[in-house]
C-alpha cells in the first residue's frame, strides 16, 4: 500500500448546505467542524484546507436542552483593564444568533493559522433565505450511517 498526500492544486471544494431548525447546538457544531475539516473525504490531509464550504441557514432556530438558555454564558474582553464582558446564550440569541454556532464551531477546530482559514469557509444565516444559490449548494451527507437510519425509520412511521 502507498500512502498519497493531496497536494493544494487537486483539493475539491463543493458547497454544503445544513438547516439548523431544532437542533442542539453541539450536535451541529460538530458535524459543521468535520466538514468544514474535511474529514468525511478519503483525501483528508491534516495540515491542508480540504474542508468543504459550508452554509448554515434557521440560526435563530437552534435547540439548547436543559436550562441552557438562561444560565449558559460567553464571554468577551474589551482589550482594556478588567473589561470581561459576559453574555447569557438567551440574550446574545435575540442580538446575534449567529454567534452561538460560531463561537461553538470555532472551539472545535485547530486554534492556529489553519483554523482561521477554515473558519472562513462558513456562512451562518439567520432565515432560510441565504447568498450563495449561485454556487448551487447540495444538502450536507448524514455523519453517520446511523443517523441516516433513525432519520429514515421515523420517516416511515
Amino acid at each position: 500500500m502507498k500512502t498519497t498526500n493531496i497536494k493544494p492544486a487537486e483539493i475539491k471544494k463543493k458547497w454544503l448546505l445544513i438547516d439548523a431548525a431544532e437542533q442542539p447546538v453541539g450536535r451541529i457544531a460538530s458535524q459543521i467542524a468535520y466538514l468544514l475539516r474535511g474529514k468525511h473525504k478519503p483525501s483528508f490531509t491534516p495540515h491542508l484546507d480540504c474542508g468543504d464550504n459550508v452554509i448554515v441557514v434557521n440560526a435563530e432556530k437552534v435547540h439548547m436542552t436543559g436550562n441552557k438558555w438562561k444560565d449558559k454564558s460567553y464571554y468577551h474582553h474589551t482589550g482594556y483593564m478588567g473589561g470581561i464582558k459576559t453574555i447569557s446564550a438567551q440574550q446574545l440569541k435575540d442580538k446575534h444568533p449567529e454567534r452561538i454556532i460560531q463561537t461553538a464551531v470555532r472551539g472545535m477546530i485547530p486554534k492556529n493559522k489553519l483554523g482561521r482559514k477554515i473558519m472562513k469557509n462558513l456562512r451562518i444565516y439567520v432565515g432560510a433565505e441565504h447568498e450563495q444559490k449561485a454556487q448551487a449548494p447540495e444538502a450536507a451527507p448524514a455523519r453517520t450511517l446511523a443517523s441516516s437510519v433513525n432519520k429514515t425509520s421515523a420517516k416511515s412511521n
